[in-house]
C-alpha cells in the first residue's frame, strides 16, 4: 500500500541521530536523478540506502507521479523525511496493471523486509487436507509445504491440531485409509485403525474397488460443503437397512452419520450462512495491532490464528490491515470472501489483486446485520483478548529485562539475550547452541546450531565454546560497524573456565562491548542456588525466589533443552548412516539392493570382485567401483600393472 510506516524505530531519529538538512537534500536529489528514467506505467519502486538496504517498497498506478511526490518534503511527514534522508538509490520494476504491482510489492516487502512498511510476521506454511488420486484406494492424509501434483486439497487449517481433528473425525466418518502407498502395498493383515472402525482395509481386501470408490465420492462431497444431502441419503439408508433388519449395516451407517455431527460441532464458529469464507478481524491498543482470522471452509471452522504485524503507533487500523491482507495471501490461495471489521482503502483494487491471485472474483465485505455481523464481531473479541493477553505479557517480560540490567549493571535494558551451550558423548556429535531471548519471549527463528568440526578432545567444552564463538563472531561488516543482530548481553551456561575462554576467545577476535555472563549451578548442583560470573563483579547469588533468576533459569534450561535435541538428531543421523554412503555411483536404489543381497555393509566391505558382480542390480562397472574403494591397494596395484604393460 502507498505511505506504509516504519517499524520499531524512533520517528525522531535513527539510532539516537538527528537527521540533518544537508542529509535530506542528499536524498532528494537521488531521487531526482532516478526520475529521468522512471517512467509513467503502473509498477513498483524500491528506495536503497548506502548499505544496498531496501528501505522501503511502494507500488503505484503512475510511477513518475508517485515517485515525485517525494522530493517536496515540506509536504511528506517526518518518518517519509527521514526515509528520504537515507535514500541514495531506487529501483523500478514496471508492472501491466496497478492490481499486479500490488501484489509483487506485497511479495517484495515479505522477502525483503523494509524497515518503512508495515510487516506481517509470519513464515510459517499451513497445513490442508489431502486426498490422492493416483492410486486406485485414494489416501487422505495431511500435507503442508509445497502441493502435490495430482491431488484433491481441502483447507488452509490454522494449525496443526485443527487439521488433525478433523482428519480423525473423516477417518471415523468415510473409513479411508491414511497410511502410505508403501505400507498399503506390503500389509498382509489389517492394522489396527481397521480394528478401531477408522479404515476400511482395502490393503488387504476388506472392501471392494467400488465400494472404496463410493466412499472416496462421499468424502468429497462432505468436504465440499455439501454435507446435508449426504447426511438426509445416509439416513435414508439407515431407515432402509434397519427395515430390512440388516442392524449392522444400519449401526455402520449410524456412526458415521454421529461422525458428521462431532465435526459440525466441534468448533466455535459454525455459521450457517457462510460456507468458504475468511473471517479477518482487527483490534489496536497501546500501539499495538492484532488481527485474528478464522478458516471456514465448507462450512466448518478450520481453526483460528492471531498476528501482530510490525507497524508504528499511529498508524490506522485500516491501513495495518489492508497491508497485512495482501502479504497474508501471497503465497496461499484467498477464499471467494473475506469479511472484516473495518473500512478497507482502495477496496476495489485489493479486491482486483486477490481475484487475480485466486483465479477467480474474491468480494471483501463488512457485514452490518445478521449472523455474519455476529461472526466478525466475535472474531473481533477473539482479536481484542489476545492483543491484552500479549500486552500484559510484554509488560512482564519487559520488567524481567530491566531486572536484568539492573543486576549485571548493563548500560540500557536489554533487546537481544543470546544463551550458548554444548552437548556430546565422550566427543561424539558434538554440538553448540545458541538460542535468542528478547522482548517478545524466545525468537526461536534466531536459533542457531553449529556442528563442531574440531577435532574436539573428550570433554573439551572449552574448546567447543572457543569453536562457537569464533564462528558466531567471526563475520563483520568490512567498514567494521557492529552489525545489527550482535547481541546486547552473551549467557554462557557454564562456570568461571566457560567464562575466561569466552572472553578470551572475544578479546582475540577484537569483539568488545559486549557483557558477558557465565552461570552455574555450584558444586551441589542444585537449581535455583547458581552462581553468577561477570567481568565486574565478584561471583554472586541471586535470592531463591527471585523473578531475574527464574528468567536466567528458563534462559539457560532452553539452551539446554536444545542443544540436547540437536545432539539427538545429529547421533541418530551418524547411527543411520552406512559406509556405502561414501562409494561413487551408490545411490539408495542400489544401496538397498546391496544391503538386501549381503546383509551388511560389513559383509560387502568384505565380499570379493566376483561376488559383487553376482549381486542383483550391480553392473561389472559398479562392483569395480565398489571393490575399489574398499580395497585401494587394489587398485593401487591395478594401475602399477597397467603401465608395466
Amino acid at each position: 500500500m502507498t505511505d506504509l510506516p516504519p517499524h520499531d524505530i524512533d520517528p525522531a531519529s535513527d539510532h539516537g541521530e538527528p537527521v540533518v538538512p544537508a542529509q535530506k537534500k542528499q536524498g532528494v536529489e537521488a531521487i531526482r536523478e532516478a526520475l529521468k528514467t522512471i517512467p509513467y506505467s503502473p509498477g513498483v519502486y524500491r528506495m536503497l540506502s548506502a548499505k544496498g538496504e531496501v528501505l522501503y517498497v511502494g507500488k503505484a498506478l503512475s510511477l513518475k507521479k508517485r515517485v515525485s511526490s517525494y522530493t517536496r518534503l515540506n509536504q511528506l511527514p517526518e518518518r517519509l523525511r527521514r526515509m528520504v534522508s537515507m535514500t541514495v538509490s531506487m529501483e523500478i520494476v514496471i508492472t501491466r496493471t496497478e492490481a499486479e504491482a500490488l501484489l509483487l510489492e506485497a511479495n517484495y516487502i515479505k522477502r525483503m523486509k523494509p524497515r518503512f512498511n508495515i510487516l506481517l510476521r509470519d513464515d510459517k506454511s499451513y497445513p490442508w487436507l489431502m486426498l490422492t488420486e493416483s492410486h486406485e484406494f485414494p489416501q487422505i492424509t495431511k500435507q503442508r509445504g509445497k502441493p502435490v501434483k495430482g491431488a484433491t486439497y481441502w483447507g488452509p487449517f490454522a494449525n496443526a491440531w485443527a487439521v488433525n481433528q478433523t482428519l480423525n473425525l473423516v477417518q471415523r466418518s468415510f473409513l479411508l485409509r491414511s497410511c502410505s502407498d508403501a505400507v498399503l502395498n506390503s500389509r498382509t493383515r489389517p492394522c489396527l485403525l481397521y480394528q478401531i472402525k477408522r479404515c476400511s482395509a482395502p490393503c488387504v481386501d476388506r472392501i471392494s474397488k467400488t465400494d472404496y470408490a463410493e466412499l472416496v465420492s462421499e468424502t468429497r462431497q462432505f468436504l465440499s460443503g455439501h454435507s446435508t444431502e449426504l447426511q438426509q441419503r445416509l439416513a435414508a439408508e439407515m431407515e432402509q437397512a434397519s427395515q430390512d433388519m440388516n442392524y449392522e449395516r444400519a449401526a455402520a451407517i449410524r456412526d458415521r452419520i454421529r461422525g458428521f455431527a462431532s465435526i459440525q460441532g466441534s468448533s466455535t464458529i459454525n455459521p450457517s450462512t457462510i460456507n468458504d469464507a475468511d473471517i479477518m478481524t482487527i483490534w489496536q491498543e497501546a500501539g499495538q495491532s492484532c488481527i485474528q482470522i478464522f478458516f471456514i471452509r465448507g462450512g466448518r471452522n478450520n481453526g483460528n490464528r492471531a498476528f501482530y504485524p510490525a507497524h508504528l503507533e499511529e498508524e490506522s487500523a485500516a491501513d495495518v490491515l489492508s497491508a497485512f491482507m495482501i502479504q497474508f495471501y501471497d503465497n496461499k490461495p484467498p477464499p471467494p470472501t473475506i469479511l472484516v471489521n473495518c473500512e478497507i482503502p482502495e477496496l476495489k483494487l485489493v479486491e482486483e489483486a486477490l481475484s487475480i491471485r485466486r483465479g477467480q472474483k474474491v468480494e471483501i465485505l463488512r457485514p452490518q446485520r445478521g449472523e455474519k455481523k455476529d461472526v466478525v464481531e466475535h472474531a473481533a473479541l477473539n482479536a481484542r483478548e489476545a492483543l491484552e493477553r500479549k500486552l500484559a505479557e510484554n509488560t512482564g517480560q519487559r520488567k524481567l529485562l530491566e531486572g536484568v540490567a539492573e543486576v549485571f549493571g548493563l548500560p540500557q535494558t536489554p533487546q537481544r539475550i543470546e544463551t550458548y551451550d554444548n552437548s556430546h558423548i565422550m566427543g561424539q556429535a558434538p554440538y553448540g547452541v545458541m538460542v535468542v531471548g528478547g522482548p517478545e519471549g524466545f525468537n526461536k527463528r534466531a536459533y542457531r546450531k553449529y556442528s563442531i568440526k574440531g577435532p574436539v578432545t573428550p570433554g573439551d567444552d572449552f574448546g567447543m565454546m572457543r569453536e562457537v564463538m569464533e564462528r558466531r563472531f567471526g563475520r563483520r561488516p568490512e567498514n567494521g560497524e557492529r552489525p545489527e543482530d550482535w547481541p546486547d548481553l552473551l549467557l554462557i551456561d557454564g562456570g568461571l573456565g566457560q567464562f575466561n575462554a569466552v572472553r578470551a576467545v572475544l578479546a582475540d577476535m577484537g569483539v568488545t562491548g559486549i557483557p558477558i555472563v557465565a552461570i552455574a549451578k555450584g558444586p551441589d548442583r542444585d537449581a535455583g542456588r547458581e552462581w553468577f560470573f561477570t567481568e565486574t563483579k565478584p561471583p554472586f547469588q541471586l535470592p531463591p525466589r527471585d523473578p531475574v533468576l527464574y528468567y536466567l533459569q528458563r534462559l539457560r534450561d532452553e539452551a539446554h533443552r536444545f542443544a540436547i535435541t540437536t545432539h539427538r538428531a545429529g547421533r541418530s543421523k551418524g547411527l543411520r548412516s552406512s559406509e556405502l554412503d561414501d562409494v561413487p555411483g551408490i545411490g539408495a536404489a542400489r544401496k538397498k539392493a546391496l544391503l538386501n543381497h549381503f546383509g551388511s555393509a560389513k559383509s560387502v566391505r568384505q565380499a570379493s570382485l566376483e561376488e559383487l558382480e553376482n549381486a542383483p542390480g550391480i553392473s561389472s562397472g559398479t562392483a569395480t567401483a565398489i571393490y575399489g574403494h574398499f580395497h585401494p591397494e587394489w587398485v593401487q596395484k591395478a594401475s602399477v600393472d597397467d603401465r608395466s604393460h
